[in-house]
């Protein structure tokens, strides 16, 4: 099994060599992703439980989802700057330990304030590590590749879903009582505990670059040195900019950081309370609810790897994420508007989350083509930080907008509207700053 065809390579030495580093990283940090959402949205069933416990509401529950981001947001560009310059694999052992300590202290929780807290500060510690990711993801592949790989890495949420969603209800259903402590203690306990321990497994695992990787030989390591100097010399050339300052004043990083927030807002508006919507479904029993909730994961991790191949194939970027934005806002109001069906508003979902999803692996193959060096740091984590208010604000309107009227499809309704808004956005990239790439060379036989 290879984790890109052969078709995206001139000769099978680049495919084999590119593959081998695919098997290296990709499956290790999709675990490290899946943890890392696991943590950030496992809150989504703990509420199921812990709001009769703490006296949680449903918009003091949508305020504590969401503030996570506050904090996330505060320090995701330091926090890339920093991972630049101490290294990627001691800052991401740095940010797992950090989060996993505080996540599983959050069975310590027993007010609305202590949540909003302990949330606040989850949220500052796991910052960074998901455009870190996608930053050294920049470190080993180049442009043309990139679609497919944040396809992989991305499944991490929709991988996510469909493990932890019976996971989670399975936790809560058998260690109810135990020890004295509710089933939502129990959750945050378990689910926290990995993050600590690859952390520590990660710092031992992972080089920082290709030219640090004692399993690549010589030859190996120059052919992947050498594409993607020969590629950031490209970019210099071609005027691409390399300093802080450059992403700051970059439109196109703009645009694609407000596109990033449209499908994040999907993405984290039906994550957080994916849970409620199948039980508001008359799913009530914790175990099927957490199965349920599976399938639309389970679609979006299809629909992922086919939308990034072809992205990839074709070398085509823009029209592919505005395509995606619009299929999730389809999914979005077909989830709302028949939101008394459940199983035309559960396809709905699939559809959303397939869209969000697959829109935002394709999208985030895009900063390594306008930005390198200091500015890619800087522009990755500033589209990482504006997309993930995304995150803080979805939550906290569904929880607004179900607590005033009782239904949350009026919710879905605003986040669909905002994906569309995305989808617009991306399509106005400026053309001096194309965003397609070169698709590779026919494969040679």
């Amino acid at each position: 099994m290879s984790f890109l065809p052969l078709s995206n390579f001139a000769n099978k030495e680049q495919w084999r060599v590119y593959n081998k580093i695919a098997w290296r990283l990709m499956p290790f940090l999709l675990l490290l992703y899946i943890i890392s959402f696991l943590d950030r949205v496992n809150v989504g069933f703990a509420k199921l439980q812990m709001s009769t416990d703490i006296g949680l509401s449903d918009a003091a529950y949508g305020i504590g989802a969401g503030i996570f981001f506050l904090g996330y947001c505060l320090c995701e560009i330091p926090s890339n700057l920093l991972l630049q310059r101490f290294g990627a694999k001691f800052w991401i052992a740095r940010i797992m330990v950090v989060w996993g300590i505080i996540s599983t202290a959050m069975l310590f929780v027993h007010t609305p304030w202590q949540f909003y807290g302990m949330r606040f500060l989850l949220g500052i510690a796991e910052a960074g590590f998901y455009p870190g990711i996608i930053l050294y993801l920049t470190y080993w592949y180049p442009a043309r590749l990139r679609s497919q790989i944040c396809a992989i890495f991305f499944l991490g949420i929709a991988l996510s879903g469909i493990i932890g969603g019976p996971l989670s209800g399975w936790i809560m259903n058998t260690f109810a009582g135990l020890y004295g402590l509710h089933g939502w203690q129990w959750l945050f306990l378990l689910e926290g505990t990995p993050a600590i321990i690859f952390g520590v497994v990660s710092y031992f695992y992972l080089d920082d670059s290709p030219a640090q990787a004692k399993w690549l030989t010589a030859g190996e390591k120059s052919l992947v040195v050498g594409e993607l100097e020969e590629e950031n010399q490209s970019k210099l050339a071609a005027g691409v900019g390399h300093k802080f300052s450059h992403a700051i004043k970059d439109v196109n990083v703009w645009l694609l950081a407000f596109a990033n927030f449209a499908l994040l807002s999907g993405v984290y508006g039906v994550s957080f309370w994916m849970p409620q919507i199948i039980r508001d479904l008359g799913v009530q029993d914790l175990l099927m609810n957490g199965i349920v909730t599976a399938i639309p994961y389970a679609v979006a991790c299809v629909g992922m790897i086919l939308i990034g191949k072809h992205s990839d194939r074709t070398g085509e970027r823009k029209w592919h994420t505005a395509a995606c934005g619009v299929l999730g806002a389809i999914g979005l109001v077909l989830s709302g508007v028949f939101a008394q069906q459940p199983i035309i508003s559960l396809l709905g979902l699939s559809l959303a989350m397939t869209g969000a999803l697959a829109g935002l692996a394709v999208m985030w193959a895009l900063p390594g083509t306008i930005l390198t060096g200091a500015a890619a740091a800087a522009g990755i984590a500033l589209m990482a930080t504006v997309g993930n208010f995304g995150g803080y604000i979805a939550p906290i309107t569904l929880g607004l907008v179900k607590q005033a009227t009782g239904h949350l499809e009026f919710g879905l309704y605003t986040m669909a509207a905002a994906m569309l808004v995305g989808a617009v956005l991306m399509l106005l990239l400026p053309k001096l700053r194309s965003a397609t790439v070169v698709a590779a060379p026919a494969a040679a036989a």
